[in-house]
């Protein structure tokens, strides 16, 4: 049945009892238990996450694939930006001295630095050439990335690696954590390293 007729007389009750959150949430608890109802059986979300295995097929995958569209997954995969943080990343965000990435917008609006592969800084140097500014990445017009446009890019990626589930740009996310444990980063610095402030985190 239309369920907008018992929501308008249910809002006039509240209304007129000047109802708080709490108490409307314990007055459909009491309804419902009086209509003998049973809640609705909450589904598990089940994290897909890659393996080891499948985190290294990407990562092999990307390297043989050539040009912009590789190095941005490279360093979308190495620096564990989410796609927030990653699209907005500046030519001046980068120290190839130091191998570094400077996100200025992170998770909870607290700035951090990730280092990256020597060697991915050299090719990250050479894929700016002569320029000094701009986005970390752009295409046409000298415009960055869209999110979705990244996503595309991952996906393929993903596909031409042979990986069946889906694969988008914070599931990489998830794929950084385990390595940098294995490298020996202790926990707490991989926390850091990923932008969380306390958050538990699980590898």
């Amino acid at each position: 049945m239309p369920i907008s007729e018992p929501v308008r007389n249910t809002e006039r009750i509240w209304r007129r009892h000047r109802a708080t959150h709490g108490q409307a949430v314990e007055i459909g608890e009491r309804i419902r238990n009086r209509l003998e109802l049973e809640r609705p059986v909450k589904r598990k979300t089940v994290l897909t996450r890659l393996s080891q295995e499948e985190a290294a097929r990407f990562a092999r995958f990307a390297e043989r694939v050539r040009g912009k569209r590789a190095l941005l997954v490279k360093t979308l995969l190495h620096s564990g930006a989410q796609i927030a943080e990653f699209v907005t990343l500046r030519v001046d965000d980068f120290s190839l001295e130091e191998a570094k990435l400077h996100i200025r917008k992170g998770k909870n609006r607290k700035a951090r630095d990730v280092s990256i592969l020597p060697e991915l800084a050299r090719e990250l140097r050479a894929h700016f050439a002569d320029r000094r500014g701009g986005n970390l990445f752009e295409c046409r017009f000298a415009r960055s990335y869209t999110p979705r446009r990244v996503q595309q890019i991952v996906k393929e990626i993903a596909i031409g690696a042979g990986i069946a589930k889906r694969v988008y740009p914070h599931l990489l996310r998830y794929a950084v954590a385990p390595r940098l444990v294995e490298g020996g980063l202790p926990l707490d610095q991989v926390q850091e390293y990923l932008g969380y402030r306390g958050d538990a985190i699980t590898t």
